[in-house]
């Protein structure tokens, strides 16, 4: 389990064995709010199993070595998918994070079967002029519902020709 939620679990199940006390305290004296301790404590156990339920695997990432960190910058939810890299990456930084956001990004159900293709586009984005911005295509990993294991990117090499030079950096 992911630490943030094993704190958010044990806070929560803290709060509704107090609230489960609380409430057989009420009842033992018969307080006229204990109905009302009754639905806190009841919402309280929803929320600690709900959060039990998330810290079992919502999020599942693989570790790709050589993989940058990416955002998804275009997702149409189906077979297109462009993610941004820094300016300062390399060719095999881009395979990495290419074969990183295939795997993360894809599943069987995105396409609804097995032979429709999925296409993760890696771009950065250059500023060749002052006020200029220019989105550059780094590579590229076509996917299929069949094809699981192990997708081929495509690198475009001449593109990196076009990327600021980091020894002045």
């Amino acid at each position: 389990m992911e630490s943030d939620f094993i704190l958010y679990l044990q806070g929560a199940a803290i709060t509704t064995g107090v609230a489960f006390v609380f409430t057989l305290i009420a009842f033992i004296f018969k307080w006229g709010f204990r109905f009302r301790l009754v639905g806190i404590t009841g919402f309280m156990a929803v929320l600690t199993v709900g959060i039990f339920g998330l810290s079992l695997g919502l999020f599942s990432y693989t570790d790709v070595p050589g993989a940058v960190p990416f955002n998804v910058v275009y997702d149409n939810g189906g077979s297109q998918v462009v993610i941004k890299l820094p300016p300062t990456v390399t060719e095999s930084e881009v395979e990495a994070s290419l074969r990183k956001a295939s795997a993360d990004l894809s599943s069987y159900g995105r396409l609804g079967g097995a032979n429709q293709t999925m296409t993760i586009r890696a771009r950065t984005v250059i500023h060749p002029e002052e006020g200029v911005s220019k989105p550059l295509y780094l590579g590229k990993v076509q996917r299929s519902g069949s094809e699981q294991e192990n997708p081929s990117p495509e690198i475009f090499s001449s593109n990196f020709s076009e990327l600021p030079d980091r020894t002045n950096s």
